[in-house]
């Protein structure tokens, strides 16, 4: 059977997104049951968000797309402070937090040369 693909899947930083939504899981599994419905939850939702945008935004006009962008660099943002909270309580180690902020920046770094290459194609 022939594989099915969609254009966005072959964005890098789609990629890495999903790269990230894996380390999260892995991450928040080992989170103490109490945090279940706060900040495992909220840290899980918040790395699916940046793929999340990434694919949706991609169908649309370069400036919807732009927009969509900027909603994912935001959820970048959000899972920054889910990384630094989940490390000043103790629930992962600080290498942990490097790893997890090393790919976040590596993602937003991504998510602005896309915009920028956006930008540029109005002019």
């Amino acid at each position: 059977m022939e594989e099915v693909k969609f254009n966005f899947e072959d964005l890098k930083v789609y990629q890495k997104a999903l790269d990230f939504i894996d380390y999260t899981y892995s991450l928040t599994a080992e989170f103490p049951r109490e945090e279940l419905y706060g900040l495992t939850s909220q840290f899980n939702r918040s790395a699916v968000s940046i793929a999340l945008n990434t694919s949706e935004g991609s169908g649309d006009t370069d400036a919807q797309f732009h927009r969509y962008l900027q909603a994912a660099a935001d959820s970048v943002r959000e899972c920054v402070t889910c990384s630094t909270v989940a490390f000043r309580r103790k629930y992962i180690r600080e290498e942990e937090n490097k790893k997890a902020r090393l790919m976040l920046l590596e993602i937003l770094k991504m998510i602005s040369s896309l915009q920028r290459y956006l930008k540029s194609k109005k002019k």
